[in-house]
């Protein structure tokens, strides 16, 4: 039954990604490969199946299906723009919290409610921090994606957070020294940020299932 869930968000995640995808190029205003190749579709899809496998029922499933489909977006216009765009990254805020909020009541789980608050504020004081001292390394669009993903890592758990947080700047760093050895970018060439973070989250989250022995069945705590 799990399975099955699975692939009807992933599906449903898919669908939602395809039925944006001439808003997200006409946001991106560019005409890159990265935004004609389906990879936003692809991306969305991921993240809807492996939503089903975090969540305890229907109300985070719809939260982080939701969410899975903005970093799907996301990541995919910051690797053909290099930006964030804020109509897609500020209205999640009130979908992301409300959709927890709501999660927090049915499920009685308040306190990983406020964990996933402490989280976002956490990583939006951070973040703001590391764009105040190197503003050519990190944009205000890393900055408020980061309480986004701080909240979704925070409603897991602090490991999660920690771990998402720390895999997103080993994979950028990663990165960068792979393009640097291949030429493919300089020494002061900016790399976007958003999809390590978004891959960092989700590795942050394969640890929280891992960590607590497995995943956490959907409608386990209905």
């Amino acid at each position: 039954m799990l399975f099955v869930t699975a692939v009807a968000s992933g599906l449903v995640c898919a669908g939602s990604a395809a039925a944006l995808g001439r808003w997200m190029r006409g946001l991106a205003d560019s005409d890159s490969r990265w935004l004609r190749i389906g990879l936003h579709i692809v991306l969305a899809a991921a993240g809807g199946f492996g939503a089903a496998y975090l969540a305890r029922g229907w109300a985070d499933l719809v939260t982080f299906a939701a969410l899975a489909v903005a970093c799907a977006l996301l990541v995919t216009i910051d690797l053909a723009v290099f930006r964030l765009p804020d109509k897609i990254v500020l209205p999640m805020y009130p979908v992301v919290f409300g959709g927890l909020l709501v999660a927090a009541a049915v499920y009685s789980e308040w306190g990983s409610l406020g964990r996933a608050a402490a989280a976002a504020a956490v990583l939006l004081a951070f973040y703001f921090i590391l764009a105040l001292i190197n503003p050519s390394g990190m944009g205000l669009g890393d900055v408020k994606l980061s309480g986004l993903l701080g909240a979704f890592l925070g409603w897991l758990g602090w490991p999660a957070v920690m771990a998402g947080t720390l895999a997103a700047f080993v994979i950028n760093a990663a990165v960068a020294l792979v393009l640097l050895a291949a030429r493919r970018v300089g020494a002061k060439s900016g790399i976007a940020f958003g999809p390590a973070m978004v891959i960092g989250a989700v590795l942050g989250a394969a640890y929280f299932a891992v960590r607590s022995g497995g995943v956490a069945l959907l409608g386990a705590a209905a």
